[in-house]
This record gives C-alpha cells, sequence and structure tokens, in this order.
C-alpha cells in the first residue's frame, strides 16, 4: 500500500522523466548550509518523513536511498517503513557516499543548488566524470510541494553589548577590514548565518532553537550590506526590527532586500579595477555561486575557509565570565528539574517522557535572561535513550519508570550564552550491565575533562581519551565527543571539534566545546553524560606551552549506579571534587528542600 510520501517520490520520478534527469539529489539544508533549516527547507522530510537534522536523498528511476550516520539509523528504519526508501549507512566501515554511488548510476544529475554547497556540488561534478551533468534546478521541489512554506520573517533584535559581553559590530567589521587588506580582497561574503549574526550582534528566530536571521552579509572597505529584508515594504515590519534595521543603519550597515544579494555580486558600476571577492565554499550556495562565477574573472574570485568561524570560536573575557554564570544559572533548572522528577517518579506518579521535558523547559523559563531551548530537548527512557537523537513525541511517550535509566540532553539559549547538557539518571534499580555501561562512559567523561595537553594539539588527538575506557570493554559509539558552542548563537559550531574523523583545528584558549561520550543498545538503553568545558591554559614546562579544561557545566552526576569497581583513585577524586564543588555552588541559589535533596546525593564516595 502507497503512503504519502511514495506517492511524492513518484510525482518526482515523473518530474524527472519529463527533463531527462537519471538522478535527483536532495538534501536537509538549506542555502546557508545550515545544521537546522527553515520549514521551507526541510524537503528531505517532505519527500521521505524522516525527520532527522543529518540525511540526503537520491531519487532515481528505479531505487530511492536515505544517506545518514549512525546517530539516526534506528529512527530513518522506523520512519522510512512503506516509503520505498532504503536505507544508506554513513560514516561505518565500507560505506558509499552519494558521489561515488551515484558515479556508476546515472549521468545527468539534477539538484536544487540553492541549498547544495558549492563543495558538495563539486564533489558530485567529479564523481560524474566526463559526460556527466550537474542541472542546477532552484527550488526544485516547488511545483510539487503543494503549500509549501514561505521564507519565515520573525522580529530582529540587536544586542546590548554592555549586557551581552561581546564585542562591538563596529570592531568587529574593523577586524575583518583589516584581514582583508592582509589577503588582498576586496569584499567577503559571508553566507553561514551564525557568522552574520555574531558580525553584527544581531538576532532573530527564523530558525527553530537557533536565534538567527536568514540573511547574507557583504562587506568591503567602504561599505557594509546586509541583505535580510524578506517583505515588500517596511510598513509590514515589526516595531522591533525597524529600531534594529534604524540602529545598524547608523553604524553604517545598509539593510537590503534578501534576494538583492545577486544583483549586488554583479553590479560592478564605478568599479576602475578588478573587483577580488572573497567565498566560503563549505557554506556558500552552489546557485548563487553560479551567478558569481559568471561575473568575476576566475583570478578574482577567491575562495577558502571565513576567518570569522575562528573569530567566533575564541569568546572574549567578558563572554567566558558571562558564561559561568550562565552554566550557573542553568545548574539551578537543572536540578530542580531531576529534583522533581526524583520525587514524582518515586512517589509512584506515571510520569511520561513528554511531561518530563515539558517540565524542564518550564524550570529555564524562570532563568533570567533566558530566550528559549537550544534545541529539541531529548527525554527518553529506557529504550527510547539507544536512540541518540531521539524525538520525544507528545503523543504515546513512556512512562519513565522507578527503575532504569533516563537520559535527558537539553539546552537554553540566554543573552549571556547558550547551555547544553546530558545527564543519564538512575531512576532506581539498575541491572548489572546499565551500571557497567554508566560507569564506563562517565569514566570516559573524567578522563577527558582531566587531560593536560601541549598547545597546537587538535581535538581528534584527544578523542581517544573519551573512548579508551569503552574500547578496553570492546564498546564504542558513532557520534562525535565533542561540538564547539556558541554564544547566544547555535549549540553546534566549529571550527573546533573532538571527534575521531580528522580534524587539524587545534583546541585554543577560549573554546567551548562539549564533552560528551555515549553508548547506546538497541531495544535496552542508551547513556550520555555530557559537560561543557572551556579550554585555558595550563603553564608552561621546558618541553613548551600547556593546555587544560574547566568545566562550565554545574549540575552533579549520580553515583548510585556507579560501579566503583572500574573507576580509580583518581577519577573518583575528581567526581567526589565536581560534585561538592556543584553542591556547594548551587545551593544558596536552591529551594531549601532542594539544597537537601542536592546534598544527599552529592555526598562523597569512596573508591
Amino acid at each position: 500500500m502507497e503512503n504519502i510520501y511514495s506517492e511524492r517520490i513518484e510525482a518526482l520520478r515523473s518530474l524527472m522523466s519529463d527533463n531527462g534527469w537519471d538522478a535527483v539529489v536532495i538534501t536537509g539544508s538549506d542555502p546557508h548550509s545550515s545544521e537546522y533549516p527553515a520549514p521551507r527547507w526541510k524537503q528531505v522530510e517532505w519527500l521521505t518523513g524522516f525527520t532527522g537534522e543529518a540525511g540526503d536523498v537520491v531519487v532515481t528511476a528505479d531505487h530511492a536511498g536515505l544517506w545518514t550516520d549512525s546517530r539516526y539509523f534506528i529512527q530513518a528504519l522506523s520512519q522510512l517503513e512503506g516509503t520505498g526508501v532504503e536505507l544508506h549507512k554513513t560514516r561505518v566501515p565500507g560505506a558509499v557516499g552519494i558521489p561515488e554511488w551515484l558515479s556508476g548510476t546515472a549521468k545527468t544529475v539534477a539538484l536544487d543548488g540553492l541549498c547544495w554547497n558549492v563543495d558538495a556540488v563539486e564533489e558530485i561534478a567529479s564523481a560524474l566524470g566526463e559526460g556527466g551533468l550537474v542541472v542546477d534546478v532552484p527550488d526544485l521541489l516547488e511545483e510539487l510541494w503543494e503549500g509549501r512554506p514561505l521564507i519565515p520573517v520573525t522580529p530582529v533584535t540587536t544586542l546590548d553589548v554592555e549586557c551581552f559581553g561581546g564585542v562591538p559590530r563596529a570592531d568587529k567589521i574593523s577586524w575583518l577590514r583589516k584581514w582583508m587588506l592582509l589577503e588582498g580582497v576586496d569584499r567577503v561574503l559571508l553566507t553561514s548565518l551564525d557568522e552574520i549574526a555574531w558580525m553584527l550582534n544581531v538576532r532573530g528566530s527564523d530558525i527553530d532553537y537557533n536565534p538567527l536571521v536568514i540573511s547574507y552579509l557583504l562587506v568591503s572597505q567602504d561599505n557594509v550590506r546586509w541583505f535580510a529584508k524578506k517583505t515588500v515594504s517596511d510598513a509590514e515590519l515589526d516595531p522591533d526590527t525597524l529600531d534594529s534595521f534604524s540602529e545598524l543603519e547608523m553604524d553604517a550597515v545598509s539593510v537590503e532586500d534578501y534576494d538583492a544579494v545577486f544583483f549586488a555580486l554583479s553590479d560592478f558600476s564605478g568599479e576602475n579595477r578588478p573587483v577580488r571577492l572573497f567565498v566560503d565554499p563549505s557554506t556558500l550556495n552552489h546557485h548563487l555561486y553560479s551567478c558569481i562565477r559568471d561575473s568575476y574573472p576566475s583570478d578574482c574570485l577567491i575562495s577558502g575557509t571565513s576567518p570569522v568561524i575562528l573569530e567566533k570560536a575564541v569568546k572574549t573575557a567578558s563572554e567566558i565570565e558571562n558564561l559561568r554564570q550562565t552554566y550557573i544559572d542553568d545548574g539551578v533548572a537543572m536540578e530542580c528539574f531531576l529534583h522533581w522528577l526524583d520525587e514524582e517518579v518515586s512517589s509512584g506518579r506515571e510520569v511520561t517522557e513528554w511531561e518530563a521535558s515539558e517540565k524542564l523547559t518550564s524550570f529555564r523559563s524562570e532563568i533570567p535572561g533566558y530566550r528559549g531551548n537550544s534545541f529539541e530537548n531529548i527525554s527518553a527512557y529506557g529504550p527510547g535513550a539507544a536512540l541518540p537523537h531521539y524525538s520525544t513525541p507528545r503523543e504515546g511517550s513512556a512512562v519513565i519508570r522507578p527503575h532504569g535509566l533516563y537520559l535527558v540532553d537539553s539546552g537554553g539559549q540566554y543573552l549571556t550564552g547558550t547551555t547544553d547538557i546530558t545527564r543519564t539518571v538512575p531512576m532506581g534499580p539498575c541491572t548489572p550491565l546499565e551500571k557497567e555501561d554508566y560507569t564506563l562512559v562517565l569514566k570516559g567523561m573524567i578522563d577527558l575533562s582531566m587531560a593536560v595537553f601541549p598547545k597546537g594539539t587538535a581535538g581528534c588527538q584527544i578523542d581517544a581519551l573519551a573512548r579508551m575506557p569503552l574500547w578496553r570493554a570492546k564498546r564504542n559509539f558513532g557520534h562525535g565527543t565533542g561540538h564547539g558552542i556558541g554564544y547566544y548563537l547555535c549549540v553546534h559550531e566549529g571550527p573546533q571539534s573532538i571527534r575521531y574523523q580528522y580534524n587539524p583545528q587545534p583546541l585554543l584558549p577560549g573554546m567551548v566545546t562539549s564533552n560528551e561520550p555515549g553508548l547506546y543498545r538497541e531495544g535496552m538503553h542508551g547513556v550520555r553524560h555530557e559537560n561543557i568545558v572551556l579550554c585555558k591554559d595550563a603553564g608552561k614546562s621546558e618541553f613548551g606551552e600547556w593546555l587544560e579544561f574547566e568545566t562550565l557545566t554545574c549540575c552533579h552526576f549520580d553515583t548510585s549506579a556507579i560501579d566503583f569497581d572500574l573507576l580509580d583513585k583518581e577519577e573518583t577524586a575528581w567526581l567526589n571534587n565536581y560534585n561538592d564543588t556543584v553542591y556547594r555552588t548551587l545551593a544558596p541559589l536552591l529551594p531549601p528542600r532542594t539544597a537537601a535533596w542536592l546534598r544527599d546525593r552529592t555526598m562523597p564516595v569512596k573508591a
């Protein structure tokens, strides 16, 4: 029996046949290579029903496939059932990526060049080889997608630097212009939304959980042009947005229509010499790139990694101080939630995963400066926690029982920072295997937390520290150990990471990164422990300069499920010190009953 998704795939095949395309590739990203797109660009979800954040689809006359990684294998198999779409696993031994798969299947491949970045399209084109053709069809699904959402328009706000703790936009623009002079470029086009928000100190809500404005930014030595308006006239804009646009104009930032970027990049009137334009092909969409390429001589189009991504990743002293306080505030919300959950479940009341998620959000909403969650809460009990990116259903979510493990991965957006935390909580008696998995993951997180490493070390060089306890037991997890975190921006940011895949970016003082090893057993349980750490100087020796981590997250680890035979004395000492610090820091800020409850849960344990 056909479902709506198989019907949509067949409609796409009809479009392919009419145009002579051998294959169509659909990505779940947007014109800015965003991890979380607005509804207008959730094309993979519309076509297949798959809701994961990472997934691309290939459709041919006789095959439809979804390519995604281990975070979504179980979810994909469930959501793709009945659609005719086959799961193709990525980041596993023997995996065949989309370009390689297409090379033996198709010659003419169509794609929406607005949503594929330059690097990805060039990889596909190279794989097709001589005689192959990539056809760029902007908004390819438009005629098939009835009622497709429009580009969102949400209020735009500017940040008060004195309260926010950042750097004035004028200083950031001055820094970028100095970089341009050194690099010998005349214009820089920024296309990544978090980079643009950071540069201009603006925030919006065009994308759920990410305080971003869908836009482009073009910077030269003479002007700054922000292509952000998505309405016909100023009369349609809300007062906050109008005030923000006025403030930007006073700082010599011209605010223009979103689509005007195409004209701006081809207009050379008044130029008396070739204009050198810098772009980042990892975030620049292929369609805009094609338009630029037609206007710029090949030697005037300069490609490279945006300098903004690294500058943004290294937090300032004021941002770091604000983040320390923000994680304390967020810890208050977490401890209030964990206390509530413990009392409710132990009393025998049936609390669902969804109810728990909503309660956690309500505690966060009481924190001053709260602006929403930083991603969709993952509230998962038992087998649900075996899905690393479990989506908690409103209807039919599992009841949290007074035994086994409950996992909650959540975070908040605050004016003074972005938070991300995971706690795996023993709800009562646990099996020996649950305890063993719980302890080994915690052991890895502690070992990485205690790391001291030479300056110049990349995250991929220390990823094994978090995995070694699991590896010794012949266990592993498929996702990265750590990702960068923004400052009232995206919960996932680069350029640094801690993962086994090669990434040459060194960890630098001021970078804020997650530390979140895990372990997942399908149909049984999942474990993940996550703290956020700040990279900082650790001094010098005759062997060079050294770095270490400061833990920012302030929320206790439950010791009731720990197998202490698996922790050594140093790890146990770290855990006792951490839990004690959490109690001493948070107790004065908590309701008395919650503080007393926390005291009981942070008492020191012996190895």
